[in-house]
């Protein structure tokens, strides 16, 4: 990415944002997108959008924009699991996961009137979880379980199926998991 120093353009500009985004390993975020296109961030939001609605398989999650890769070099196994803790436990929740090697992929609440909402959180590590943390505290932004008294889901992903045991009895022991009866 370099910055031009003058404003680009509607559909140029989404071509870029669109090859930035192809070409980088790491989230890239709006403010940044901005930067480099000399527009403001609220521009960029809606020529996201756009290209989402093209069918580009872009994801924001909190480190910002990501381009979904179809092709994976490397099986995953994924699992969703049922969680029920109180806000100020989302650190010790997510850290309990991450240190298995377990990536967070999102969060699932089931809303009353607007349903299920899921929001993308991609956290992969110990600092990812920091960030989405300060990130939480600075915009003053509540999690989503504030709003199902603790109830949430996630989707997990990992190399194998053992970090996944480990992750989820870890949160067993911790009382987070919720299990059917």
């Amino acid at each position: 990415m370099k910055g031009r120093g003058t404003k680009v353009l509607g559909e140029e500009r989404r071509e870029l944002i669109l090859r930035w985004l192809k070409g980088s390993h790491s989230p890239l975020t709006g403010s940044k997108l901005a930067q480099e296109t000399n527009v403001s961030r609220q521009v960029i939001v809606q020529d996201i959008s756009l290209l989402k609605a093209r069918n580009e398989p872009i994801m924001a999650t909190a480190q910002g924009y990501m381009y979904f890769h179809q092709v994976q070099t490397d099986q995953k196994v994924s699992k969703i699991i049922a969680c029920q803790h109180a806000p100020e436990q989302t650190e010790d929740e997510l850290l309990t996961i991450v240190d298995f090697g377990v990536t967070i992929k999102d969060v699932t609440i089931e809303h009353p009137v607007y349903g299920d909402l899921t929001g993308s959180i991609m956290i992969q590590n110990r600092h990812d979880v920091e960030t989405f943390l300060n990130r939480v505290k600075e915009t003053k932004a509540s999690y989503l379980l504030e709003l199902t008294d603790g109830v949430h889901l996630h989707t997990l992903e990992a190399n194998d199926e053992s970090q996944l045991q480990q992750a989820c009895k870890a949160l067993e022991q911790k009382g987070f998991l919720l299990r059917r009866s």
